[in-house]
């Protein structure tokens, strides 16, 4: 009795059920045959399970589908690994101290161009002269570096563009202002230093300043059209000064020669 009872309550939730999936009246729920709940059960079932798998795969850790890196993706992922290292560390410090990393490097690069210097004109028996290279680099770091910095962010500012007529005007100017300038000053640095007196440099002056003006006019015109042209603002002074490398191994062989009686 009670276990027919059991059957007949749940025939009749099963019939309202599947009334309600077949979309069929409640009173018309008896009339739904055996079959169609089977069906109807099978389809639900199998829908059921479906949806389970894609779930439980799609969480799976194993299952997690990963996307290769896109080119663009994977040219600045190597971009920025180009920036890591020295010249990175350069670069940063450029940015957030530019003058003081121009004058250490201008510095570093004179230091190197007086050493070479002292390799090739001196004897081989010759002691190296420590401290001609220290005034040297001295030089580059409170002079050169600094002016470098202030002369090509004026250029830049009053020269903006980077066209051939620009280009040509930014060399006039170094060599008619800046290039005088920096090389008397060069020159009378060095005389100093080295215990000449007033007279004694003016007449080295006179001695050594227009030549190695009129030397410069076959080397320094190339390097400043490629500077000005090509090289960023904020990379000019180094550019400059690894220009300068050659260019001061002569420097600082006249700066070296006898100095000039007064007479």
């Amino acid at each position: 009795m009670g276990s027919n009872l059991i059957r007949d309550i749940r025939k009749r939730w099963c019939h309202g059920f599947w009334a309600k999936q077949l979309n069929v009246a409640e009173p018309q729920a008896g009339l739904v045959s055996n079959e169609q709940i089977r069906r109807q059960w099978r389809g639900y079932a199998q829908s059921h399970l479906t949806k389970t798998r894609a779930s439980s795969k799609s969480s799976h850790p194993l299952c997690t589908i990963t996307t290769r890196p896109s080119s663009s993706s994977s040219s600045s992922s190597s971009g920025s690994a180009s920036k890591i290292g020295f010249v990175g560390w350069y670069l940063a410090n450029l940015q957030s101290r530019p003058l003081l990393t121009k004058a250490i490097s201008s510095s570093l690069i004179f230091a190197a161009a007086d050493f070479t210097s002292q390799r090739i004109t001196s004897p081989a028996s010759g002691s190296f002269d420590l401290i001609r290279t220290l005034r040297m680099a001295a030089y580059g770091l409170l002079i050169l570096g600094p002016s470098q910095h202030l002369w090509f962010n004026f250029v830049s500012k009053l020269l903006p563009k980077r066209d051939l007529l620009s280009t040509l005007k930014k060399i006039f100017m170094g060599q008619a202002l800046y290039g005088p300038c920096i090389t008397s000053v060069f020159f009378s640095y060095n005389a100093s230093l080295q215990g000449e007196s007033g007279e004694e440099i003016v007449a080295r002056l006179k001695r050594d300043l227009l030549p190695t003006l009129v030397n410069g006019l076959m080397y320094w015109p190339i390097c400043d059209f490629v500077t000005f042209k090509f090289v960023p603002v904020r990379l000019q002074p180094l550019m400059n000064s690894s220009c300068a490398y050659l260019w001061t191994i002569y420097l600082t062989y006249m700066a070296s020669l006898k100095k000039v009686s007064a007479d």
